[in-house]
Parts: structure tokens; C-alpha cells; sequence
């Protein structure tokens, strides 16, 4: 395989963080429908773990406030505990940073609620700490759609580098000769994709001539 170009993503220099994706945190996202961010975060997360990178699940105030981590998300880390904390800035937290720190990656994508906040802060506290940073933003979420985009600008700014799950997906695929990993990709495709999900259903049912197990839902 040719090595990857710097100006493009290699996931063995990535570490994921999701950041506080909770019911109470959902019930203030008005930038964009609440099903597609889970549905973006979710394909986000299995992309992560079809190419090895590191994840990191954060909550904020789990117990008291916010409530549990999305089933969708971690139900693809059945074995992960998140990182409970108080601090708004997830980059403020001892935790998170020893574990940021511990997987050894110098890029950090990352990908939360809200964006104006809990994805702003800690994107810009991670770039004047010398990490490279991505923001998947279509598995954000802000109060407002301006509040997003005026987060997603800010970001842009300092140097932070903008992306979606597909792209990122697709980034870290590069070369659909790379058969290790075109399956699982496929599969994320085909359960999150919509559109373009069932049009490579339709594909594999013609190639095979079988009926699909079932019909999937967006």
C-alpha cells in the first residue's frame, strides 16, 4: 500500500474522542435533525473501530444531569466506560487528557454536543496544545444552526479542519483494493448512508441474485 499523503488522514496517527452525546444534551440541538446526528455519530464510531483508531467516549455530568451515553454509540464500545465529568472544556479533565495522551496520536478528530461549547472549547485548547484537530461537523450539534456554523467557523480560524463521517470514512479507506477493510466500510454504507445505502443494497441483491435479509431503516 503507498503511504498516505500528510495532507491527508492516516488513521494510525488518529485518536477519536465523542464528546457528550446524552438525551439531555439532544434535547437542545435545533442545527440539525436529532436522528441524523445519531445516525452520523453512530456510522462515525464504527468507522473508527473498522480501522483500529483509538475511541474515547466522554460524558458530562452523566448521574446528575445529562443521562447516559446514546445506546447507538455505545453499543459499538459494549466494553468502553466514558469519562464522566464536570468541566465543560473535556480538555480541562485529567482524565480524558491522560487518556488522549496514552493512545500516542498527535490528530485528533472529534465529534460532540454542543458545537459551540463542548466541541469549540477543547478543539481549540488541543490545537495551542499541538495537536492536530478535525471536527466531523455533520456529527455535531449546536442550539442553533447559527450557533453551529458560527462554532464551526471559529474553529476554521484557529486551524481546526472540518470534515463529515463520510469523508472521514472514506479518507482513512483511500483505496477500495484495500480488502481488509472494504467489507466492514460496505456495511457502514449500507446501515447509514441512506440513499446510497439501499442503492448498494440493490447492487449486492442483483450481483447475487438473493433477496436482502431485510429491509434497513433510515
Amino acid at each position: 500500500m503507498r503511504k498516505y499523503p500528510e495532507c491527508l488522514m492516516d488513521p494510525s496517527r488518529i485518536a477519536l474522542v465523542i464528546i457528550d452525546h446524552e438525551p439531555q444534551m439532544y434535547f437542545g440541538v435545533e442545527s440539525h435533525t436529532r436522528s441524523r446526528i445519531i445516525n452520523n455519530v453512530t456510522a462515525l464510531a464504527k468507522a473508527a473501530k473498522v480501522f483500529n483508531v483509538p475511541c474515547i467516549l466522554t460524558t458530562v455530568e452523566a448521574q446528575q444531569f445529562s443521562g447516559m451515553l446514546i445506546q447507538n454509540v455505545q453499543k459499538v464500545y459494549p466494553d468502553y466506560t466514558p469519562i464522566d465529568r464536570t468541566s465543560i472544556n473535556c480538555w480541562e479533565d485529567d482524565n480524558l487528557r491522560k487518556a488522549v495522551e496514552f493512545t500516542k496520536r498527535k490528530e485528533i478528530v472529534l465529534a460532540g454536543l454542543w458545537t459551540e461549547a463542548c466541541v469549540l472549547f477543547p478543539a481549540l485548547s488541543m490545537k495551542q496544545d499541538g495537536y492536530k484537530v478535525d471536527v466531523v461537523a455533520d456529527a455535531c450539534g449546536g442550539w442553533s444552526a447559527e450557533a453551529h456554523e458560527m462554532a464551526i467557523k471559529r474553529m476554521i480560524q484557529a486551524g481546526v479542519i472540518p470534515m463529515t463521517w463520510q469523508q472521514c470514512m472514506l479518507e482513512w479507506q483511500r483505496d477500495w483494493g484495500n480488502k481488509d477493510t472494504y467489507d466492514a466500510v460496505m456495511g457502514v454504507i449500507q446501515e447509514h448512508s441512506g440513499a446510497y445505502g439501499i442503492g448498494v443494497e440493490y447492487a449486492n441483491s442483483m450481483i447475487t441474485n438473493k433477496q436482502p435479509e431485510g429491509m434497513l431503516t433510515y
